[in-house]
């Protein structure tokens, strides 16, 4: 049997990961992945602790977090794929130059 300690390493490296996507990369697609990267990095802590304690909570909230999750995949991708028909472009450092 896998210790909690280990699904929290883990856990601990993907948020890390994810992180450093968000800062370091300029392609707003991988940005957007980086962010779902730390999602299930929280999903993975929520459910291991809900495993260790016995209580169910941490997997309800699990379900709420991969919903909420959805819905700004949706909206994110919607955006990136506007801004490209007008850019022709999904650098974020070139989204500062968009005119009204």
């Amino acid at each position: 049997m896998v210790q909690i300690e280990a699904y929290i390493m883990l856990s601990v490296v993907l948020f890390v990961l994810g992180a450093l996507g968000v800062l370091l990369r300029r392609n707003a697609i991988l940005v957007f992945m980086s962010v779902e990267l730390m999602l299930n990095a929280a999903n993975l802590a929520l459910v291991a602790f809900a495993r260790q304690w016995g209580n169910l909570d941490g997997q309800l909230f699990v379900f709420f977090v991969i919903t909420v999750a959805a819905a700004e995949v949706a909206v994110g991708l919607a955006l990136i794929v506007a801004i490209f028909r007008t850019k022709q472009s999904i650098n974020i450092d070139e989204l500062h130059q968009m005119e009204g």
